[in-house]
């Protein structure tokens, strides 16, 4: 496909259309008009959507197969995920990984990979468990994320973190990492859980200003410079860290878009944001963890 079919304007228009904001009948049309013809819109959207097959996605999850495990913990209902143990010797820092929108898939499952490799133990909890998994179909998923409400969603995250801290392979601290939805969620764990040891929250929407001085754990927040639906929620959110005296740092990725780390999604990644965000986050865990 041509680079200049997926122009930024597209790409805005899909990340309305992902954020639930507009059915895929408007998509479809706006996509039709943007493109030229129905032909090309839909030769189009496979080049938007998350492709899990595509060449290095799983390639750490491969790798960790045999220190893969799936585990269940209960909230107010079971909640299941995905585990990787680190091949170093435990007890080891537990992290949190949260997925996107689309529920627990190859990519995530793929991040977690790498946070154990960097041996911490990591988990990632799949939210649309409780309603039977997460189904193949992307819209699918997120028609069923959307159904949760929020305050349930994290209220079983919660869950999970007590979870993790009471691991007999954890030490007891624990970190959190979200993208796009997780790190939305990432922020309000920050408020909700004065024991969380360390937050990292990829183009999350932000907490509210009035809760943030309810903030313990230190934050490292990374945005998209071509997000401008998240990133207008920046300035409150960074003015009311300030005031509050939180410990945050906030690193602002120039010319990429909303999920940038996302190496399953063509059109939007971003390899040196990625590699470079990457490094931050595992740096900070050290940080914090350790």
């Amino acid at each position: 496909m041509a680079e200049t079919r997926i122009s930024q304007d597209i790409i805005r228009l899909y990340d309305a259309f992902t954020h639930g904001t507009m059915s895929r009948r408007a998509f479809m049309a706006k996509l039709t008009v943007l493109t030229g013809s129905a032909a090309a819109a839909a030769a189009c959207v496979p080049a938007l959507q998350n492709n899990y097959d595509s060449a290095d996605v799983a390639g750490a999850a491969e790798a960790m197969a045999d220190y893969k495990s799936t585990v269940t913990y209960q909230a107010d209902v079971p909640v299941s995920g995905t585990l990787f143990t680190p091949q170093t010797k435990g007890p080891w820092p537990a992290v949190m990984v949260i997925h996107e929108n689309r529920g627990l898939n190859p990519h995530i499952e793929d991040v977690a990979a790498r946070v154990a490799q960097a041996g911490f133990l990591a988990f990632a909890p799949n939210m649309l468990s409780p309603y039977g998994g997460t189904p193949e179909s992307q819209d699918a998923a997120r028609d069923m994320i959307y159904q949760i409400e929020t305050e349930t969603a994290t209220n079983r995250l919660l869950a999970g973190l007590d979870y993790l801290r009471t691991m007999d392979a954890a030490t007891g601290k624990v970190g959190a990492v979200g993208f796009c939805w997780g790190g939305g969620q990432v922020n309000r764990l920050a408020v909700r859980d004065p024991q969380l040891d360390a937050a990292v929250a990829y183009y999350g929407s932000q907490a509210d200003a009035a809760d943030v001085p309810q903030i313990e754990a230190p934050l490292l927040l990374h945005y998209a410079g071509l997000d401008e639906r998240i990133n207008a929620g920046i300035e409150p959110y960074e003015a009311a860290l300030k005031a509050a005296g939180k410990n945050y740092t906030i690193h602002m990725y120039e010319g990429v878009n909303h999920a940038f780390n996302n190496d399953a999604n063509a059109a939007r990644y971003d390899a040196d944001a990625a590699a470079l965000a990457w490094q931050r986050t595992i740096d900070f865990f050290e940080e914090h963890l350790r």
